[in-house]
C-alpha cells in the first residue's frame, strides 16, 4: 500500500492573515518538573496571534496534539470551507494518519514546514520562547497540575492582556474584536452631486 504524499508547505515562512481563521501554526515545547517531562502545544491563530487551542501532557503521543486541535475547533468553529490552513513543522504527530484525517474531517488544509528548520514554524516557535521566558524559565516546577493552572492563566493573560508589536502594541483578543467591529460599521456612501 502506498503512503500519502506529505503535505505541501503552503506558508513559505509568511506568517500572515487577513482575516481571524485563516492560517493557524501549531507546535509543542518541553517543561521540566520534579516529576518529569511534560509537553506542551499551541495552536495559534495567525491574524492576531491569539491561542486558541493548547494542551499539558506527559506524552508526545498524537493524541496530546489532537487535543489541543480540537480545543481550538471548539472555540473557533471555522467555516468548514477549506480555506483555513493548518501550518505545523513535520513532527510525526502532525504529519500522522490520524491528525491528517481530523484535518481533512474540519476541512482544515494541511501545510509543513521542511525538516528540522524552525524558520519554517517561526510564528509558532517565537509563542514557544515568549512563554518559556515570561512562565517556565522563572521557576522550577513540581507538577503537571501546576504547569497546566500556570499556562491556562498565562494563556488567557497573553490572549487578553499582552500587547503585541506586530498588532500595534495592543492584545490578541482586542485586536480580534477590532477585525469584528469593523465589519460591522457600515461604509458611507458617497454624496451624490
Amino acid at each position: 500500500m502506498r503512503r500519502p504524499a506529505r503535505p505541501l508547505d503552503r506558508v513559505n515562512r509568511q506568517f500572515r492573515a487577513d482575516r481571524p481563521n485563516e492560517l493557524w501554526v501549531s507546535d509543542f515545547t518541553y517543561v521540566s518538573t520534579w516529576q518529569g517531562w511534560l509537553y506542551v502545544a499551541f495552536v495559534i491563530d495567525v491574524f492576531a496571534r491569539r491561542i486558541v487551542g493548547w494542551r499539558v501532557s506527559s506524552s508526545m503521543t498524537t493524541d496530546f496534539v489532537l487535543d489541543a486541535l480540537e480545543q481550538a475547533l471548539c472555540a473557533r468553529r471555522p467555516g468548514g470551507d477549506g480555506t483555513l490552513i493548518h501550518h505545523s513543522d513535520r513532527g510525526s504527530q502532525y504529519v500522522s494518519i490520524r491528525y491528517s484525517e481530523r484535518l481533512a474531517e474540519a476541512e482544515i488544509e494541511p501545510s509543513v514546514g521542511s525538516r528540522g528548520d524552525s524558520y519554517d514554524n517561526a510564528l509558532a516557535e517565537t509563542i514557544n520562547g515568549l512563554y518559556k521566558a515570561e512562565l517556565i524559565h522563572r521557576r522550577n516546577w513540581k507538577t503537571r497540575e501546576s504547569v497546566e493552572l500556570a499556562t491556562l492563566e498565562w494563556v488567557a493573560w497573553f490572549n487578553h492582556h499582552r500587547l503585541m508589536a506586530p498588532l500595534g502594541y495592543i492584545p490578541p483578543a482586542e485586536a480580534e474584536a477590532n477585525y469584528y467591529r469593523q465589519l460591522e460599521t457600515p461604509v458611507a456612501e458617497p454624496a451624490l452631486t
